[in-house]
C-alpha cells in the first residue's frame, strides 16, 4: 500500500505566513503524528516527510526554519541526508535516533547537526529543544544586526560597518570597486541595473572605460562567490546587465 500524505495544510488551509515552519522527515507513522501534533499546537506551521527523496523535495517547497531528522531512513542515511542539506542551507537540524551511541551524535554534529534527541523521548524534550533553536537563530539575527551584516544568500553576507564580503563564513579578499558593484546589486536586489547605470554608480559620470569594465568585474564577483551546483549570485539580463534576484 502506498504511504499516506501528510494533508494537514489541505485540512486547515492555507497557514498563516507569519508561522515558524518545522519540517519532519520521519519514516514512522505514528513519531511523526505525535511531533506534528504537539508542535502546531505550540503554533508552528509542520509538514512531515517519510523519506530523504520526500524530504528534499519538501526542503525547496515548504522552506523550513528547523528541520527535526531521523536518523534511520528507508531510503538514505539521516548522516548523509544531513550531509546534503548542510551544504546548500544554513538551516538548523535536529536529529532523533533510537542508538545512544556517542560515535552517532559526535558524527552528527560534525556534519552540522544542531541538536540530537534519542528515542523514546518525551515530546516535552523536544518542543523545548525547537524552542531553543528558534531563538539561538534570532540571537544570531539580532548579532548580525548590530554588525550591519547584510546576508545575499545562504552562503554570502556583507558586513557594511567593515567593508568586508564573506562566503560561508570566510572572508574574501575584494578590491573596492568589487565591493561597491556587490554592494550596488545587493541594495537594488530584483531590479535590473544597466550597464550604463552600474558604470555611472560605481565609477562615475567622468570615467573613461567602455562598458566591458562591467562584465569583467562582475565575472571577477562569480569567480570569488559562486557555489558550485548552485545559481549564480549575479544573474545577467541578456541585451540589458545585470541584477541579484532575491533566493529563498
Amino acid at each position: 500500500m502506498p504511504r499516506r500524505i501528510d494533508n494537514a495544510f489541505e485540512k486547515e488551509g492555507i497557514f498563516l505566513e507569519d508561522k515558524k515552519r518545522i519540517l519532519i522527515i520521519e519514516d514512522e507513522d505514528s513519531i511523526c503524528d505525535i511531533l506534528s501534533y504537539a508542535l502546531r499546537q505550540e503554533g508552528y506551521a509542520v509538514k512531515c516527510a517519510f523519506n530523504g527523496k520526500d524530504g528534499l523535495r519538501e526542503l525547496e517547497d515548504f522552506s523550513p526554519d528547523v528541520i527535526i531528522l531521523d536518523l534511520m531512513l528507508p531510503d538514505i542515511s539521516g548522516f548523509d541526508l544531513c550531509r546534503k542539506i548542510t551544504s546548500k542551507y544554513k538551516i538548523p537540524i535536529i536529529m532523533l535516533t533510537c542508538r545512544n551511541d556517542i560515535t552517532d551524535k559526535v558524527l552528527g554534529l560534525e556534519l552540522g547537526a544542531d541538536d540530537y534527541i534519542t528515542k523514546p523521548f518525551d515530546i516535552r524534550e523536544v518542543t523545548a529543544r525547537v524552542k531553543t533553536a528558534f531563538r539561538r537563530m534570532e540571537n544570531l539575527r539580532q548579532s548580525l544586526s548590530n554588525r550591519q551584516i547584510v546576508c545575499i544568500n545562504d552562503h554570502v553576507s556583507i558586513d557594511k560597518k567593515a567593508m568586508e564580503v564573506y562566503k560561508d563564513g570566510v572572508k574574501v579578499k575584494f578590491k573596492p570597486k568589487e565591493y561597491e558593484l556587490l554592494l550596488l546589486f545587493c541594495e537594488n536586489r530584483d531590479r535590473v541595473l544597466t550597464r550604463e547605470q552600474i558604470l555611472d554608480r560605481v565609477w562615475g559620470l567622468d570615467y573613461e572605460g567602455g562598458l566591458r569594465t562591467v562584465d569583467v568585474h562582475v565575472q571577477r564577483i562569480r569567480k570569488k562567490l559562486d557555489v558550485e551546483g548552485a545559481l549564480s549570485i549575479i544573474d545577467t539580463v541578456f541585451g540589458i546587465g545585470y541584477k541579484m534576484c532575491s533566493r529563498d
